[in-house]
């Protein structure tokens, strides 16, 4: 977008500004320059019997105040913009400062940034400063999502606190999950198993935390359905994103009713990526917080 208006709005912006200041020094001219601007009436009207009109000029002061604001407006004009399209001779702009504002800062804080960046985890995690600083990043960038303590909320989005990474827990897998973003994607198998399959594939998985039995009626439709990403004993695949389903950790809720629902209807999540967003240094203090 242009900094400047163009065209039909450039030559309003001009033709309105003049237009005001021509007025106000109209306004100025007619009260203390006009031929009549001292003249008294013959006869002034009078109310409440000693309240009377008047025709006294207004202070000088003003006038030298409504000077000043002509005088100033006039040399603001001729140096920035505010006349439609002209730049002034200062060519100034609200963009280029922000640009400059920018630049100044990469320069001053660049060195900074990259010595954080590049500094192992462990040493992050060991500046009491700079984990101040991640969590700062954390409440701006992520709390909306996962909360401000970063437990998750909504039976939408995961706790990051627990042992339990649906895509990995190790540094490189988060990092690799805030730059890239990840996307989850549970089918629904209702119309591929049918009510009964679902159920016993349901109370087969609410089984395993404790142990479901060989002989379980639903292990051999989980078995051919769902091991291929969960895995045998349902331990999960971090590469694929599949969750642990041997656990008592669930994002989604892991009662009978929540767990036949999720099998039944799919699931479906989006994480969005960070890449672009947050630089190297911003990303490697939030790994820091993050990794166990």
């Amino acid at each position: 977008m242009a900094d400047l208006p163009t065209g039909f709005w450039s030559g309003w912006i001009i033709v309105l500004t003049c237009v005001s200041l021509a007025t106000l020094v109209w306004v100025v001219f007619s009260i203390y320059f006009s031929s009549g601007a001292n003249e008294h009436p013959d006869a002034e009207p009078v109310w409440d019997t000693d309240l009377r009109e008047g025709s006294n000029a207004p202070p000088l002061w003003w006038f030298w105040m409504l000077l000043s604001a002509l005088v100033f407006s006039l040399i603001y004009l001729m140096l920035y913009p505010g006349l439609g399209s002209y730049k002034g001779l200062l060519n100034w702009s609200h963009g280029k400062r922000i640009v400059e504002s920018y630049e100044t800062y990469d320069t001053t804080f660049q060195d900074i940034r990259a010595g954080i960046a590049s500094m192992d985890i462990a040493e992050v995690q060991n500046d009491l400063d700079l984990m101040q600083a991640a969590e700062r990043i954390f409440t701006r960038e992520c709390s909306a999502c996962h909360g401000p303590d970063a437990r998750g909320q909504a039976s939408l989005f995961p706790n990051l606190v627990d042992i339990d990474w649906q895509w990995g827990s190790s540094a490189e897998q988060i990092e690799q999950t805030i730059r890239g973003g990840r996307v989850a994607n549970m089918l629904a198998w209702q119309s591929i198993l049918g009510d009964d399959n679902v159920n016993q594939v349901a109370n087969y998985v609410a089984d395993m935390e404790g142990g479901a039995a060989a002989n379980h009626p639903g292990q051999a439709v989980y078995q051919q359905n769902c091991a291929a990403c969960h895995g045998v004993g349902g331990m999960g695949n971090p590469l694929l994103g599949a969750p642990n389903l041997a656990d008592n950790i669930w994002l989604y809720g892991g009662d009978l009713e929540t767990i036949t629902a999720s099998i039944a209807t799919g699931r479906g999540g989006v994480m969005p990526a960070f890449g672009k967003r947050l630089d190297d240094a911003q990303i490697n203090l939030l790994v820091a917080m993050l990794a166990r």
